[in-house]
């Protein structure tokens, strides 16, 4: 696998690039049909790079896992120490105009719908803040009627004072309306990309501005040229392959890191959970699979924050924690008004980890890790 990236336009190019010369299915062959011995050859190199990472994503052989493990657990130690950012999502709205097979806010599913006016949203940022949160997601479904860039703006330029980092993810936007989020505070995006397999994508993306592949595969990039802070990347795990889906997500992330080095990069880790429209995973990724992922993640991309959110249990959480997660979501709601009027609104997907905040610190403070409540504020950019 060549991860040159002087000869790539943009990250699209080189996605291109390798689909043609090997191919999807050929790519889930070479990583099936991995020996035990190349792992065990990766495992037992000093460091780790991309070029290793179709290899750590191949089945493994009996205790494999756990040398994985162990090694990830000590690089993250290394680069990370023993803290844990916490963070909170606030969905400002569920209207959506895309038709995605998995997903609650599939504009035909028959939801409650409800956007949040800016005073509303306010509202609802208080009661995360009162929570102890000092880093905010804004999430909403991609329909820019009910939620657009000047939306975006009004209510980052209200919540800029109040939190120290305001994140958005939301619909692909150009370069010039993310310089205009970022003047308004916000610092940091996120966008899965929810397939990299193109046939796969235009299966299940059925109708909406959401069908246009490239142009959401280039969206952290264009937020990168304007400045912005910090992406964050992933699939959406069960729609395909879990295995190829990963090494195409590691070397977005590793592209990202490379050409954009100012930016900060994280990788989540998003497994299909049940939502409106019962749409069934075709490719789940087990525990096992995913303790893997994030162990892989970890000893290719060391520098990488990785991220955890309440899509998964508790007690998953707990065990997963210490392989390398740096960021975890607490107390989350995946509904507008969610935080006041639970279950007023259509959620995205269901919530697996319901504990409040101060017993996702408690879990982490047992762990020996030290929950953190802030780790950036707009005002270093002045000092």
């Amino acid at each position: 696998m060549s991860t040159s990236l002087g000869q790539y336009a943009d990250f699209g190019e080189l996605l291109a690039s390798m689909l043609k010369q090997t191919g999807w299915d050929a790519w889930r062959t070479r990583i099936a049909s991995c020996p035990a011995a190349a792992v065990d050859d990766v495992l037992a190199k000093p460091e780790q790079g991309i070029d290793d990472l179709w290899a750590l994503l191949a089945p493994l052989s009996p205790g494999q896992l756990e040398r994985m493990a162990q090694q990830a657990h000590r690089v993250t130690l290394q680069r990370f120490g023993r803290t844990v950012l916490l963070y909170a999502p606030l969905y400002v709205s569920n209207f959506c105009s895309n038709a995605c097979v998995y997903c609650g806010f599939n504009c035909r599913n028959r939801v409650a719908r409800r956007a949040l006016m800016i005073d509303e949203a306010e509202a609802e940022s208080a009661l995360i803040r009162a929570m102890g949160f000092q880093h905010i997601l804004l999430v909403s479904g991609e329909d820019p009627k009910h939620a657009g860039t000047g939306y975006f703006a009004a209510l980052a330029s209200r919540l800029r004072h109040q939190f120290s980092s305001i994140g958005i993810e939301v619909q692909p936007l150009s370069s010039i309306e993310y310089a205009e989020l970022i003047a308004c505070g916000v610092d940091s995006v996120t966008c899965y990309q929810e397939t990299y397999n193109p046939t796969t994508y235009e299966r299940v993306h059925r109708a909406g501005p959401k069908r246009d592949y490239a142009r959401r595969l280039g969206t952290l990039e264009r937020a990168a040229a304007a400045g912005i802070r910090k992406v964050g990347l992933s699939p959406l795990y069960g729609l395909d392959d879990w295995r190829v889906e990963a090494l195409m997500a590691g070397v977005h992330a590793h592209y990202m890191a490379t050409r954009f080095w100012r930016t900060q990069v994280s990788i989540s880790f998003p497994r299909l959970r049940p939502a409106a429209g019962g749409y069934e995973p075709p490719c789940p990724l087990d525990d096992a699979g995913l303790a893997q992922l994030i162990c892989a993640f970890r000893l290719v991309l060391p520098d990488v924050h990785l991220v955890l959110s309440t899509r998964e249990p508790a007690g998953l959480r707990d065990r997963l924690l210490p392989l390398g997660i740096t960021q975890m979501s607490a107390g989350s709601r995946t509904s507008p008004l969610g935080y006041s009027h639970d279950k007023e609104a259509g959620e995205q997907f269901t919530v697996m980890d319901e504990r409040s905040p101060d017993d996702v610190c408690a879990m982490i403070s047992a762990a020996g890790y030290e929950p953190v409540w802030k780790d950036w504020d707009e005002s270093f950019l002045n000092g």
